[in-house]
């Protein structure tokens, strides 16, 4: 090959007279994506020799394509892919002609892999959108073209790859593209451009083919060198999230982060979103030296003329500032394997905030065939939804469509961390938004003054027939005998009332403890100690319960009993009935219970009988001052 591929660095700065086109590959399985790359990469002469080389060696052992180069190779670099002939991971390529550069996110069509699409969506501004012209418009097309649109993406080229097994055939190219566009019409893209390719052999890839006479449109490339895709977000308000706040020594205080829209200029009057009070911009602090102003994309610290508080998750912001909610909708698009649950706290990133929160109602889930809404308790993997968050603290927000760095977040899960949903904003203030916390003259440290005693919630937890409720009984006869104001909020009788309208799904389990903990709360505010004794067979609940209490307002307990023993016991018999399967999603037998991490005590029913727990408990009360002077 002639020339040698430049490195990226050196391929944006030698290009800037030329706009940067950030695209991705999408469709269903084995539509030709990694090969349809690498025969623009190919045909464009972007190959080293001794990638060249390694290509021809690697076709031999794991090609598909007979005595010919399995361009796919080029892209699908895990061993995984190369073995299956598929794309797990995304990859990313960038190349440039005289006319324009290209940065290219090949992403997987598995089902299954659908958030790596999401990941390469993010970012494009275009989508390649692969159908095999015989097997047309799958549900994977419909799902990856709904994504596009969420994600932003108002350009599509719908590339009917292998139009050579169809025979080049006009009438299945026409139908193709019919249905597609007919498929697509409520997505609101700009521009769909419909080719007929062969990925294999390079026709209308990079030049027009004289097999497809009947086709005058543009080649691929052709279309892709000359399509107008980029939105001017120089032209936008102002917009900067705090990323960190600089102090590179004590006499310089600044804030450093990537100007997400607008253009700001030194003498500037600008703010934090959500604060009143307004500043001037002093200085604009960049890598070579100060400037005197800066635009989007550009990363920059700004000293500001007086000192304001501001921190990581602020945004700085110029004209009419982003609303500061704590409530929005939002399109969701879930990548995780386990389900959502409605009630059950997780992390929420937004640009440089990171917060936590609930997903509090699931409006409608997308039918993926036709795009209609369907009703949903729960969301599975790659399932897309309208969604209410609420959030523990209000952060700057806007609509997605109006600006992908303030509207665009993601879901993380609190224990492990992992991501699991892709979230736009749809509408922001969504909920009760002008609902506050009405104060009253007797608060709760009078009301608990008034009985001798400090308030707490004492969280049982543990099987069922662990010896949950005969302990927390036991606690506050004790309690009763020593004069303090205890209550029980135990499980059962709760779901007689309160939680009657619950039934034992995951998704209501998690309610379950919601409600449970926001009764509690009510009755430590009343100055009592509450005994909690419910299952609460989930970490993340039982630690969103413990959010809802102030600092020292929380004791877990955890009534350590094998199930063994629990089934043994079995008071109400329900384990029988469970393992005759007569009772789902039973806690130890078909669903699962996972220990506390860290709980305040932990009390073995098999070394100890329940009085001499209960004694413990209330000994642990005294300890800690609860009881207040005996």
């Amino acid at each position: 090959m002639d020339g040698a591929m430049p490195r990226l660095d050196q391929f944006l700065a030698t290009q800037s007279d030329i706009g940067t086109l950030r695209l991705l590959t999408c469709g269903s399985v084995d539509d030709g994506k990694s090969t349809l790359i690498g025969r623009l990469l190919f045909d464009c002469k972007q190959i080293l020799d001794d990638h060249l080389a390694a290509l021809e060696r690697d076709s031999r052992r794991h090609g598909t394509t007979g005595e010919e180069l399995d361009l796919a190779l080029l892209v699908d670099g895990l061993e995984a892919e190369r073995e299956q002939g598929i794309t797990i991971d995304v990859a990313w390529r960038f190349f440039a002609t005289d006319r324009r550069r290209f940065i290219i996110a090949d992403t997987p069509g598995h089902e299954q892999y659908t958030r790596n699409m999401a990941t390469g969506a993010s970012t494009a501004d275009l989508a390649v959108v692969l159908v095999d012209a015989r097997a047309g418009v799958l549900a994977q097309t419909r799902r990856h073209s709904f994504i596009a649109s969420l994600m932003g993406i108002r350009h599509i080229v719908l590339a009917v790859n292998k139009i050579d097994l169809v025979d080049f055939s006009e009438q299945r190219f026409d139908e193709i593209a019919a249905a597609y566009r007919d498929a697509v019409a409520t997505l609101g893209f700009a521009g769909i451009t419909c080719i007929p390719l062969s990925a294999r052999h390079g026709d209308n890839v990079t030049a027009p083919s004289p097999r497809t006479p009947w086709y005058r449109g543009p080649s691929l490339l052709a279309h892709l060198e000359t399509v107008q895709v980029a939105a001017d977000s120089t032209g936008a308000p102002f917009r900067m999230p705090v990323q960190w706040v600089n102090r590179a020594s004590p006499e310089f205080r600044g804030y450093a982060g990537t100007v997400a829209s607008g253009h700001i200029a030194v003498g500037a009057r600008l703010r934090i979103a959500g604060a009143a009070r307004e500043t001037t911009l002093a200085r604009i602090v960049a890598m070579d030296g100060d400037r005197a102003d800066a635009a989007a994309g550009e990363a920059v610290t700004l000293v500001l003329a007086d000192e304001i508080d501001a921190s990581r998750g602020d945004v700085l912001a110029a004209g009419t500032p982003p609303a500061v909610a704590a409530n929005f909708t939002a399109r969701l698009v879930w990548l995780a394997d386990t389900e959502l649950f409605p009630g059950r706290r997780y992390l929420f990133k937004l640009g440089t905030a990171t917060v936590a929160g609930s997903i509090t109602r699931i409006h409608h889930r997308i039918d993926i065939n036709g795009f209609g809404e369907v009703p949903a308790d729960t969301l599975a993997a790659n399932d897309i939804a309208l969604v209410s968050i609420t959030l523990g603290s209000p952060v700057a927000l806007e609509r997605y469509a109006d600006s992908h760095a303030l509207g665009g977040f993601i879901v993380i899960d609190r224990q492990s961390n992992a991501t699991l949903a892709a979230g736009m904003v749809d509408t922001v203030g969504n909920g009760a938004t002008n609902i506050t916390w009405h104060d009253t003259a007797v608060d709760k440290a009078a009301r608990a003054r008034l009985k001798g005693q400090r308030p707490v919630a004492v969280w049982f937890t543990g099987l069922s027939g662990a010896g949950k409720s005969t302990i927390a009984n036991l606690v506050e006869q004790r309690l009763h005998a020593l004069g303090r104001h205890g209550m029980i909020l135990d499980g059962d009788n709760v779901r007689h009332g309160l939680n009657r309208d619950l039934g034992f799904s995951e998704a209501d389990r998690v309610e379950n403890i919601r409600r449970a903990a926001e009764a509690a709360r009510l009755m430590v505010d009343a100055g009592l100690i509450v005994l909690v004794s419910f299952i609460s067979p989930y970490r993340s609940d039982r630690e969103a319960a413990r959010e809802r209490f102030a600092p020292g307002e929380f004791l877990e307990v955890f009534v350590d009993t094998p199930v063994d023993e629990c089934r043994r016991r079995d008071p109400k018999g329900l384990y029988k009935r469970a393992d005759a399967g007569l009772i789902r999603n039973f806690t130890g037998v078909d669903a699962p219970y996972e220990t506390p991490d860290h709980p305040e005590l932990r009390l073995p029913t098999t070394a100890a009988p329940a009085t001499e727990l209960a004694e413990r408990v209330v000994e642990e009360l005294r300890r800690l001052g609860y009881l207040g002077e005996e």
